[in-house]
Parts: structure tokens; C-alpha cells; sequence
């Protein structure tokens, strides 16, 4: 494939309940590795592309897993530091008759949120087509911000397209105001960038799809080309500016799911198929196509990243599913 997607963000361990009800009546866990930036990696990795995923793991057991995840999942892992002193961090997931799960999360002061920029400023993009960055790095900690504000300098030394998740999680911020304001910042920096519709909601004070993306494309100051709404249960949409100056818009419908089992992970399968269609030089309509089925096959499993399929398993699905 042409070019390689760089993905950086916070890896954790996970425990899902093996018996449904309160987290806090839970005696039994399985163990699996999650993490909104893995998931991706590890989704675009499945579809045949190369990935490159940076963060700090804590030198101990969950850390050893993630490690060994990625390398199974061929995800190449030589930027992946590695601390003595700070632990990965873990969450708890329920299991939920909905597809949604109460989390828990054991995050505050992981080995990610403690990333060394110093160490990114020597990481090699020359080979890097998408840098994809998301907004959980960005609120974990100051650290985490420089990390951001590197990879993006990187990036843009070497004209590598950079998208950007919001992935707004409230629990790691002081305040509402904070994530907006940092969060915005971030989106700016960047050529495109993919909220669900609660987030972008939340991001822009606006209520339409349509204003949502105006919102960072009309900004003189910004950076954003194209904007990907995930609408969830009414499909996707974009918004892409052209070389013209007019922009380009597209909006596909949902695929209907025969069973949702856990929609923690979709929204991170959408992202995954939309970033490896833009690998292959898609169009915007197929860029929504693909992340669409992807997010409905993870929402169809069991786990954050378990579901996501290879490449076979992409098209068998898709000739079978009507997607707008």
C-alpha cells in the first residue's frame, strides 16, 4: 500500500465483566487490551496497510500485552516507549443488554500520560502518508499536549496529511470549558477532522450536521480541509474543500446491525475504515462507506478491537449490506 498511517494515543489494559448487571457487583472479569488509538491502529493494520503507533507503555503486565498485541497485529511498534516508573493504565467495561456499557476508568498519572516529546522530535515520518491523532492524549496531561503539538510540527515538516478524533472523554478534564477550548485548538491544527455527532455538538455549540462542519472550514485561522461526522445511528457525512475553493459534500445511511453487543469500539472501527480508505486514495463517499461497515461489524463483537475485520471479511460483509 502507499504510504504508512502514524497513530499515536493512551493504551490501556481492559477487564469486561463476565456477568451483566453493576460494575460494582461484578465478580468476574476477562482480560483484553483496548484504547481508542489502538483500536484504530490495530483496524487499519487488519486491512492490509502499514501502521506506526507511539505512546509509553509502564514496564509491567498490561504493558507486555499491548506490546505483544501490536506485534501480532504486524503494527510496528519501534516508537513505543517504554517506562520503569509509571504504569499503564486499565479500565472495567460491564456487560450491557443495549450495547451500552458502564465504564470505569484507572487512567490518572499512566506511563502514556507521561510520553517523552523530546524522544518524537527524532522519529522518522519520511515514509508516513496520515499522521492520526486523537483528543484523549491531548487532556490526559501537559506531556500529552507537547506530544500532540510535536507530531503535528513533524507532520507538517514532511506534508503528511493529519486527522484528528476529538474522542471527547469529560473524566480526564477539570471542566467542560478546558476540553472545548483545547480540544478546538487541536482540531484547527489539523487537515481533517472526525467527531460523532454528540461531540461535534459539543465542540461547536451547533445543532445541524452541516454547521457543525462549517464551523472549522469557515474558520480563517483553521487548518481543516474536510470534516467526517459519524451520525451513529443515521450514517455519515462529509464536508470537503476543494482545490477550487467550493466544497464537496456526501452523506451516507446507516447499515443496520442484526444484533448490537457493544458499541464501545465503533466509532473507533469508523474512523479505521474511513483513514484506510483515504490510504488507497478512496472517494469521500467510499471513505464513508468502508467506515461505516466497520463500525458495524466491531458494534456486532464482543470487545474494543476483537471485531474488526480483515480485508476478506470487509468486502464479504459490505456485498451483503446496503449502505446508502
Amino acid at each position: 500500500m502507499v504510504g504508512e498511517l502514524i497513530t499515536a494515543g493512551e493504551p490501556m489494559g481492559l477487564f469486561i465483566a463476565q456477568d451483566k448487571g453493576p460494575l460494582k457487583n461484578v465478580k468476574h472479569f476477562t482480560s483484553r487490551i483496548a484504547g481508542a488509538d489502538l483500536n484504530v491502529a490495530i483496524g487499519v493494520a487488519r486491512l492490509n496497510h502499514t501502521v506506526k503507533f507511539i505512546s509509553q507503555i509502564g514496564k509491567d503486565t498490561f504493558g507486555e500485552q499491548i506490546k505483544e498485541l501490536l506485534q501480532n497485529e504486524k503494527v510496528n511498534v519501534g516508537d513505543l516507549q517504554i517506562s520503569a516508573n509509571w504504569k499503564t493504565g486499565f479500565m472495567l467495561k460491564s456487560l450491557a443488554d443495549n450495547g451500552r456499557p458502564e465504564t470505569d476508568y484507572y487512567r490518572k498519572g499512566s506511563a502514556a500520560s507521561h510520553i517523552d516529546s523530546k524522544k518524537i522530535a527524532f522519529m522518522d515520518f519520511t515514509s508516513a502518508k496520515i499522521l492520526h491523532l486523537g483528543g484523549i492524549l491531548v487532556g490526559l496531561s501537559d506531556e500529552g499536549y507537547q506530544a500532540t503539538l510535536k507530531l503535528i510540527e513533524l507532520a507538517r515538516k514532511h506534508d503528511v496529511q493529519i486527522t484528528f478524533d476529538p474522542n471527547l472523554r469529560p473524566t480526564i478534564w477539570n471542566s467542560e470549558g478546558p476540553m472545548i477550548k483545547r480540544t478546538n485548538e487541536i482540531a484547527n491544527l489539523c487537515d481533517v477532522v472526525l467527531p460523532n455527532i454528540k461531540e461535534g455538538r459539543i465542540l461547536t455549540g451547533k445543532t445541524a450536521v452541516e454547521e457543525i462542519a462549517n464551523y472549522y472550514l469557515e474558520d480563517p485561522k483553521s487548518h481543516v480541509q474536510q470534516v467526517i461526522v459519524n451520525l451513529v445511528d443515521d450514517g455519515a457525512y462529509s464536508k470537503h474543500r476543494q482545490l477550487s475553493g467550493n466544497y464537496r459534500t456526501e452523506r451516507v445511511g446507516a447499515i443496520k446491525v442484526s444484533k448490537i453487543v457493544d458499541r464501545v469500539g465503533a466509532g473507533d472501527g469508523f474512523v479505521a475504515g474511513v483513514l484506510s480508505a483515504k490510504l488507497e486514495n478512496l472517494s469521500d463517499r467510499d471513505c464513508l462507506r468502508r467506515g461505516s461497515a466497520v463500525g458495524a461489524i466491531q458494534m456486532e463483537n464482543l470487545g474494543d478491537n476483537e471485531g474488526l475485520p480483515n480485508l476478506n471479511e470487509l468486502n464479504e460483509f459490505m456485498s451483503k449490506v446496503t449502505i446508502g
